[in-house]
């Protein structure tokens, strides 16, 4: 669902600029919001996994992406399709270390890990690929919503799935682990400065003062958070 998200958006956007009237530049931004959230908070969403359980913060995570899908269907605006997908990579990066570090807890080193290991890089290859595809037929044969709404039974079930089946021993809540708040800080915003950077130099130029400004800015974060 994190892989498919991105690719199959792509094939709809010109859709989605006529119904919702996006202006040029703000095109951009359906594909952009979602990714600065999702790679800015990543390393927070595995944090907080550790902290606060990974299969609570999974089953929560995965229920606000679906959600958070229906919103960006259901949009009436530019605005609201673009503050919705933002919320879904911020969903996303939650989800994603959380379900990763459930494959690496569940399965025992060896074969049995890389096979489950080999599944999961399957699947997310295939997420790539398939969106493109997907994309395309949805948005021709019923309507660019449904590149959204297709989330949400996908969603639905994977929760059940999980209340079922993940044991509730997995990834427990770490009462002696502490949230480290200026790593937080400092790390969630040197990512999000770095892929919005990288997001803004092909409409600005890498040569660009925003663009190295940034990146810059990007570098600095990064460093001080490895030094914190």
């Amino acid at each position: 669902m994190v892989i498919l998200d991105v690719s199959i958006v792509n094939v709809a956007l010109p859709s989605m600029a006529r119904d919702l009237h996006f202006a040029p530049s703000a095109l951009q931004w359906v594909v952009t919001a979602y990714a600065l959230t999702f790679g800015g908070f990543l390393l927070l969403g595995g944090r907080a996994a550790d902290l606060y359980g990974r299969r609570r913060l999974f089953i929560t995570a995965v229920s606000a992406f679906a959600f958070m899908s229906l919103l960006c269907g259901l949009a009436q605006s530019d605005t609201q399709v673009v503050i919705a997908r933002a919320l879904q990579g911020l969903a996303a990066a939650f989800m994603s270390p959380a379900a990763l570090s459930i494959v690496l807890s569940e399965f025992r080193e060896g074969k049995e890990r890389n096979t489950a290991l080999g599944v999961w890089a399957a699947v997310a290859a295939g997420g790539a690929a398939v969106g493109v595809l997907l994309g395309g037929i949805l948005t021709q044969y019923l309507n660019w919503r449904w590149n959204f709404f297709v989330n949400v039974p996908v969603g639905i079930f994977v929760v059940l799935a999980s209340i079922r089946l993940l044991p509730h021993h997995i990834g427990e809540e770490n009462k002696k682990l502490k949230l480290d708040l200026p790593g937080a800080v400092l790390a969630t915003t040197g990512l999000m400065a770095l892929v919005y950077g990288l997001s803004e130099a092909p409409q600005h130029g890498w040569g660009s003062l925003h663009v190295i400004g940034f990146l810059l800015a990007s570098g600095v974060l990064l460093i001080s958070f490895v030094f914190n």
